[in-house]
C-alpha cells in the first residue's frame, strides 16, 4: 500500500511538474488564496533567530512563512531556539522545555501573516525553564514537532486538532544523498510521520561562498507555496511518507524542471577531520567529488545529480526503513529457514 501511494504521488507530481514550476493554478476558477483553511506547523533546524547577516540561522523559515500566509494558510512556527543543523532525529529525553514567543519579527517580515487566524505566531523551543535566553540550550528539530503535535499547539495556539501538514525549512544548504541521514530538517519531517501527519521538507542549494543566496530562499518559498497548493488540490499529502524538496541555486537562473528523485549515493560534500595534535581534530567540509572520501554516484535518478543540473528534486522519504527487494529477501529467507544465526 505504501509503495503504491509513493508511486501514485510520483506519477502525479511528474505530470503536474510544469504546472508547479511555472506557477499556473492547475484549476479553472482557482481561489486567490488556494491554501485558505489549511493549518500548517512550520519548523526547521536552523533556528527561528534569523540574526546572522547571511541568514543561515533561519531566514528561510520566514520566507516560507510569508509565502504560505500569503496563499491563505494558517501558520504557526515552533522551531528550535538555537542553531541545530545536523541534529537528524535526535530528541530530548528528560528535563524541561520552554516555548518562547517571538514578538518582533526580522526586518522585512513584520507585516506577514497579520490576517491569519493564528497571526503567524512564532515560538522558539529551548531546554530548561522559561524564559529562553542567549545562553539557553536549544531543543532539537524533532523535539519541536513532537512537542507541537503532542499538546503544544493546543496549549500555545488553541488548535484542538493536528495540523493538515508539517512543513520544515527552508534549510540553509541542500539535503541530498547521505546528508539526508544527518538533516534535522528531514528529521523534523519524519517526526511528523510518527504522529501520522503529512510532511514536506524544503532545502536550498548553496551558491557563492557555500551559502544559500536570498534569491534561492525566495524562489524556494514561492515554489513551496505552489507545490503545497498542487498537493492539496490533488489529495497527495500522505502521512505514510514525507517529501524532501531541494531547490537549486536561483542565482544561476530559474529552475529548469522538477524531478522525482531517489536518495543519491554521491554526496555534495563530506565531513572532514583534520588533526591539530595527537588528540584534537578540526571539523570541516570536503567538497565532492574532489575529496577522497566521496563515494561515487550510482543512481541515474539521484537527488544529487538533479540539483547539480539546476532542477528541483523531490524525493519521497518514509519513516519505515524496512528494505524491499531481492537483497533483503535473501537474508529473510535465511532467517525464516533457520540458517541464521549460525
Amino acid at each position: 500500500m505504501e509503495t503504491r501511494s509513493v508511486l501514485k504521488a510520483g506519477a502525479l507530481l511528474a505530470a503536474t511538474a510544469t504546472v508547479v514550476l511555472t506557477g499556473a493554478s492547475g484549476a479553472v476558477g482557482a481561489p486567490a488564496a488556494p491554501l485558505a483553511g489549511m493549518r500548517v506547523l512550520l519548523s526547521n533546524d536552523d533556528s527561528m533567530q534569523a540574526a546572522r547577516p547571511d541568514g543561515a540561522d533561519g531566514i528561510g523559515l520566514y520566507d516560507l512563512r510569508k509565502r504560505l500566509c500569503a496563499a491563505g494558510a494558517d501558520v504557526v512556527v515552533v522551531a528550535p531556539w538555537g542553531y541545530m543543523s545536523g541534529a537528524s532525529g535526535a530528541v530530548t529525553t528528560g528535563g524541561t522545555v520552554s516555548a518562547q514567543r517571538r514578538t518582533a519579527m526580522p526586518a522585512g517580515y513584520q507585516q506577514d501573516c497579520g490576517g491569519a487566524p493564528s497571526a503567524g505566531a512564532v515560538f522558539g523551543l529551548c531546554r530548561g525553564a522559561s524564559p529562553c535566553t542567549p545562553a539557553s540550550s536549544s531543543a532539537t528539530p524533532a523535539d519541536t514537532v513532537k512537542f507541537a503535535l503532542r499538546g503544544g499547539l493546543g496549549h500555545l495556539a488553541g488548535w484542538r486538532e493536528a495540523p493538515d501538514v508539517v512543513v520544515t525549512g527552508i534549510n540553509s544548504g541542500p539535503n541530498v544523498s547521505s546528508a539526508i541521514n544527518d538533516s534535522g530538517t528531514v528529521g523534523a519531517a519524519i517526526a511528523a510521520l510518527d504522529s501520522e501527519v503529512p510532511a514536506v521538507a524544503f532545502s536550498g542549494m548553496v551558491g557563492d561562498g557555500l551559502v544559500v543566496g536570498r534569491k534561492t530562499y525566495e524562489a524556494a518559498a514561492e515554489f513551496g507555496a505552489r507545490l503545497l497548493t498542487q498537493l492539496r488540490q490533488r489529495d497527495l499529502l500522505s502521512p505514510r511518507f514525507a517529501l524532501n524538496v531541494n531547490h537549486p541555486d536561483a542565482a544561476r537562473g530559474k529552475a529548469s524542471r522538477v524531478s522525482w528523485t531517489s536518495m543519491g549515493t554521491g554526496p555534495l560534500g563530506v565531513a572532514t577531520f583534520t588533526p591539530v595534535d595527537a588528540d584534537t581534530f578540526t571539523l570541516g567540509l570536503g567538497l565532492c567529488p574532489a575529496d577522497r572520501y566521496c563515494p561515487p554516484e550510482t543512481k541515474r535518478d539521484s537527488d544529487t545529480e538533479a540539483i547539480r543540473r539546476g532542477e528541483v528534486s523531490i524525493t519521497p522519504i518514509t519513516a519505515d526503513r524496512t528494505l524491499p527487494g531481492r537483497d533483503a529477501d535473501r537474508v529473510r529467507a535465511a532467517v525464516a529457514g533457520g540458517r541464521l544465526p549460525g
